[in-house]
């Protein structure tokens, strides 16, 4: 166990360090940018939609914040290039439960591949927030909007 929690925790040093598709898409379809104000943590997220506007043919994102947001939004993007919509708002919804705790990845079924390294954030609840972000990001984006906050979400630890 103390093994996969430290290549989890490489991934995400990795994807920090050397994050993937960032950069703005000037020929971006939707975009939307999302914030945190409990920390400053700020990105906006880039999508160019297939010509069918089914798929998410490129991704990117530009913007500033913690290790674990830019590694979200770095794994996030990887993930869901070249994905269906309908499949990449279902990753949201299973990113969401595995870092609030309510997905086991070990026992619970998924399509989170390598993002299963955030499983670990559950247990550090004032950084689900930093993990969320790109993702509140992504499902704004492909719903229309153009601006995303952690400031609606509940305290998961609490929720009942």
């Amino acid at each position: 166990m103390a093994d996969m929690r430290n290549l989890y925790q490489e991934v995400i040093l990795d994807h920090n360090r050397k994050p993937r598709n960032y950069g703005a898409l000037a020929d971006a379809d939707r975009t939307a940018h999302g914030h945190n104000p409990l920390c400053g943590d700020h990105y906006t997220l880039y999508i160019k939609l297939s010509a069918d506007g089914g798929t998410i043919e490129r991704v990117g994102f530009d913007g500033e914040g913690c290790a674990i947001s830019k590694a979200a939004a770095s794994l996030m993007t990887t993930r869901i290039k070249g994905k269906p919509i309908d499949q990449a708002l279902a990753l949201v919804d299973q990113f969401r439960n595995l870092v609030t705790g309510k997905l086991d990845p070990e026992t619970d079924p998924h399509d989170l591949g390598s993002l299963r390294a955030f499983a670990g954030v559950a247990a550090l609840p004032v950084r689900i927030k930093c993990a969320l972000l790109p993702w509140h990001a992504l499902r704004a984006a492909l719903d229309g909007d153009v601006e995303a906050s952690t400031e609606g979400d509940s305290d998961p630890v609490h929720d009942t």
